[in-house]
């Protein structure tokens, strides 16, 4: 059996990676970091040409139609070059909500216009409670003659300030899934007001969004009432992906910006990477690097291919990265000494990306208790 990537595989990976160290230095992340709206225009317009915003979408829809495990490779990419703005506020999640959980009509008007870039999508599901289950969903979407009124707060709304749409979870009965039901709202709707947060990574802008006696129409709900889990609960596999795949290409860049450095920095007359010391700490971040790859390309390709196991691998591959990125990171600043904790050098953009990934849909304890429960331990 062939564990290896595919000739089109390899190819995305090479010409994504070519084409983010030309279009994306890292000069760009921090013009954008300092901008309010945190949204490279004309970067993403070049990525929606070359078909990445529609990468998963199906070829029916307007999309290149292709795998997680693809989307996984271009992510692990985008990690690696540290790119801002909303792609997998927009591209992923959004994009995925409307692909899983939508009618065939509302996914030929949103899934298009995402996959080229005419507009843009954002997720609002996450509440005070912090629980990403179905149970932490308590936002109320009750029933008002043939439409419905939304209220309640959603917390950490990634992107959602420039956000065409958003796909958020109320609870419309009960308290388990069955209750769960998504609903599409124009950032513009009456009674939605959105209001930024505060975080450690400005590549990335979580919002709270506030929705007070949001009216909305019957035709709002996404699919039907009820039955918002079942896509949402795919949904949070494959951000776990695609956050594992982004800090493995995070990862694997500090481990060579580190190296390059320890090859250059001089101290007492010798190299620094001529020390035991430096050597091994650069040996234990390959040694960590290397078997997390596998099971980020596991994962991006369970969710396609084995849906009994895809929950588990998601699960696998994001505690395991939220473990592995931030500790390599630190190693990295560490490697770089004094300078390595300075504004000045770029190695503190992929730290803070680390730690957004990290701690975003669930860190690793989460995933950790998660797999138990899977396992029935």
């Amino acid at each position: 059996m062939d564990f290896g990537l595919s000739d089109d595989q390899q190819l995305l990976q090479r010409s994504a990676q070519e084409f983010l160290t030309s279009e994306c230095p890292t000069s760009l992340v921090r013009e954008v970091a300092r901008d309010d709206e945190g949204y490279p225009r004309a970067l993403y317009k070049q990525m929606a040409e070359l078909g990445w915003l529609g990468l998963i979408v199906p070829e029916a829809f307007g999309g290149a139609g292709m795998t997680m495990l693809d989307l996984a490779l271009l992510c692990e990419q985008l990690g690696r070059a540290v790119v801002p703005g909303p792609f997998l506020s927009s591209a992923v999640l959004a994009t995925l909500a409307i692909l899983h959980g939508g009618s065939r009509g509302q996914k030929h008007m949103w899934l298009p216009r995402l996959a080229g870039g005419e507009a843009l999508g954002a997720l609002a599901f996450l509440e005070e409670s912090d629980w990403l289950a179905a149970g932490g969903i308590a936002a109320k979407a009750r029933k008002r003659g043939s439409g419905w009124t939304l209220s309640g707060t959603k917390l950490f709304a990634t992107d959602a300030h420039i956000a065409d749409v958003l796909v958020a979870a109320f609870r419309t009965a009960g308290r388990d899934e069955t209750g769960v039901t998504l609903f599409l709202i124009p950032r513009d709707t009456p009674g939605v007001r959105i209001t930024p947060l505060p975080v450690v990574d400005q590549t990335r802008r979580p919002m709270e969004v506030r929705f007070d006696g949001v009216e909305l129409p019957a035709s709002a709900v996404l699919g039907s009432a009820g039955g918002g889990w079942k896509a949402l609960a795919r949904v949070l596999d494959a951000a776990a992906v695609v956050l594992a795949a982004d800090s493995l290409g995070g990862a694997e860049r500090v481990l060579e910006m580190a190296v390059e450095y320890s090859k250059v920095r001089e101290q007492f007359g010798r190299t620094i990477g001529s020390f035991q010391a430096v050597k091994h700490m650069a040996a234990e971040m390959v040694s960590e690097i290397e078997p997390a790859r596998s099971l980020v390309w596991y994962a991006a390709y369970a969710f396609d291919a084995l849906p009994r196991d895809s929950a588990r691998a998601a699960s696998l591959a994001k505690a395991c990265l939220s473990d592995v990125a931030p500790r390599v990171a630190n190693r990295a600043v560490q490697i770089h000494g004094g300078i390595g904790f300075t504004w000045e050098h770029d190695i503190h953009l992929w730290f803070k990306r680390a730690k957004w990934n990290e701690l975003a849909f669930g860190d690793t304890a989460y995933h950790r208790e998660r797999l138990a429960q899977l396992a029935r331990f």
